[in-house]
């Protein structure tokens, strides 16, 4: 059996992160299995050929994507030479559509199966994507258990393996982290357009909430992609602020009371750790516009929307305000019983999710499909 070669296609921080354990996980089963495409730092540390950094694709909304038209444009042709010279066996998409979607379609029309893990949410928005999927993707791996019946319901089969944030936090060891009074963390998102949008709000958030609460202490758990320096310089300097490294992230949300956070993948992770979360986001007054339109779902939050109701609040465009943020986080602080109650329900969440294993169990799922699972 030859060494397969896996093509990967990360296109943020957080998909980079999954595209990582995944490619650990297809190791465990072929060692010999060699990663190349669009890699981040994760998939940088594991070894995989980077045809182009992650980075090149960090961007956000849609007006802000449009500058940088003619250098996507340009990596997509890189991208189509590449994957007819290399011949890869199989290429394998996490998350990011606007870009994946294209590569999916050079693959596919290359003859090279493509397996989509960390399904594009269509079912959030535009669902009729699904019929674009039919066409060009070979599986999808999903990672909610209510995006199998969706698929079903346009002919399409889903495979269910977990979600892969379980594998990440290794929750048995976060039982012994202590949550520290008082303490509260920052996750202001991995985008240099995210963190310069939301980090003032929320430094202006943690001056109201010391006003009533002089004993808080604010914790900045920073993307590794991010400078320190970039975070201090949007933070007041008359406000303590402590900045953590993402290999530190987990025993630092459960070691705090609460989190002021981006809508996104952290939102997640904090729910599963049990720490409480305001989730903040804002892009362009265009882009939002553009949203509100094709959006199909009541929440943003994957926590919300895996509970179907609103356990993380959520502030958005012109609600992500200062003010409301802070009234939102000192309810927490302040009413021992909100507090109680909410980490019922991220308890319950816990176990709707599931258990730990998605990775490897994605991994057979392309491995076997692929024909390059060993014989047992």
């Amino acid at each position: 059996m030859s060494s397969p070669l896996v093509w990967i296609s990360a296109g943020e921080l957080s998909g980079d992160m999954h595209a990582a354990a995944l490619a650990r996980a297809i190791r465990e089963f072929r060692p010999d299995a060699r990663m190349r495409g669009i890699a981040g730092p994760y998939l940088r540390e594991l070894g995989a050929e980077t045809l182009f950094p992650m980075e090149n694709l960090a961007v956000m909304g849609i007006t802000e994507v449009l500058r940088y038209l003619p250098a996507i444009f340009s990596m997509l042709k890189a991208i189509r030479k590449d994957l007819l010279q290399n011949r890869p066996d199989m290429v394998v998409l996490v998350d990011a559509p606007s870009f994946n979607f294209r590569v999916a379609k050079i693959a596919s029309e290359a003859g090279i199966p493509v397996y989509y893990y960390i399904s594009p949410k269509v079912w959030a928005s535009r669902p009729g994507r699904v019929h674009f999927m039919k066409r060009h993707i070979r599986r999808i791996i999903s990672i909610l258990p209510f995006e199998k019946t969706f698929f079903k319901k346009y002919g399409m089969e889903a495979d269910y393996v977990g979600n892969p944030i379980v594998d990440m936090l290794n929750l048995p060891a976060l039982e012994g982290v202590q949550i520290e009074p008082g303490r509260i963390g920052v996750m202001p998102g991995s985008r240099n357009k995210e963190i310069t949008t939301l980090l003032p709000v929320f430094s202006d958030a943690a001056r109201r909430i010391r006003e009533r609460r002089p004993d808080a202490s604010f914790h900045c758990i920073k993307a590794p992609n991010i400078a320190d320096s970039r975070i201090m310089e949007l933070w007041p300097h008359d406000i303590p602020l402590t900045i953590i490294n993402s290999d530190q992230r987990y025993a630092c949300i459960k070691s705090c009371e609460l989190l002021l956070a981006a809508s996104g993948t952290a939102t997640l992770e904090s729910a599963l750790i049990g720490t409480p979360t305001v989730v903040a986001y804002k892009v362009s007054p265009l882009t939002a516009f553009i949203i509100k339109k094709i959006i199909t779902v009541r929440y943003v939050s994957l926590p919300n929307l895996i509970m179907n109701r609103p356990i993380f609040p959520e502030l958005l465009q012109e609600n992500a305000t200062s003010e409301k943020i802070a009234d939102a986080a000192l309810n927490w602080l302040e009413n021992p019983a909100s507090s109680a109650l909410i980490r019922s329900d991220l308890a319950e969440l816990r176990r709707i999710v599931g258990k730990p294993g998605a990775a490897g169990r994605a991994a057979q799922v392309i491995l076997k499909d692929a024909g390059f699972m060993p014989c047992a």
